[in-house]
């Protein structure tokens, strides 16, 4: 994958959290994705298409995601519910979105988010993509996300 496609996303990453969530995030060191698994219990899932192709999941742990729900809605769910997964896609749109303005040169269109629950389930990333995992932490817990594009 070329690496010029991470940057848009560890800095849409960034801009995100701290613009709607008032969160810094701390980048840790990048890697090649290699499982199918999702790394945490609660996945959002956004598709890109266009002059180049691939999959942006955004994983992060159950706790992450209460704590993300209470920023953006303003109470704090005592489980995982529609209004979590709601909260969940919202913020991987937006991390996509934000990338796809930095990528402009690749016409790129987004697909609907989808949020996937639980470690079980596979993310498949397009077939000649190499996934590259960006892992994050902040105050409101750990998140990772990962690009697979192909252009």
């Amino acid at each position: 994958m070329n690496v010029e496609f991470i940057n848009p996303f560890l800095l849409a990453t960034a801009a995100v959290f701290e613009n709607m969530l008032s969160v810094e995030v701390r980048r840790q060191t990048p890697y090649v994705r290699k499982a199918l698994e999702p790394q945490y219990a609660i996945t959002g899932v956004i598709g890109l298409t266009g002059k180049a192709t691939g999959t942006v999941a955004f994983s992060l742990p159950e706790e992450a995601a209460l704590a993300i729900t209470q920023r953006l809605l303003g109470e704090r769910p005592a489980a995982i519910n529609a209004q979590v997964t709601d909260a969940i896609g919202e913020v991987t749109n937006m991390i996509a979105g934000a990338a796809k303005a930095r990528l402009a040169e690749l016409e790129l269109s987004l697909g609907l988010p989808t949020v996937v629950i639980g470690r079980d389930a596979c993310i498949a990333f397009p077939s000649r993509a190499v996934p590259i995992a960006i892992p994050f932490d902040s105050d409101l817990g750990p998140l990772v996300v990962e690009v697979g594009i192909v252009g």
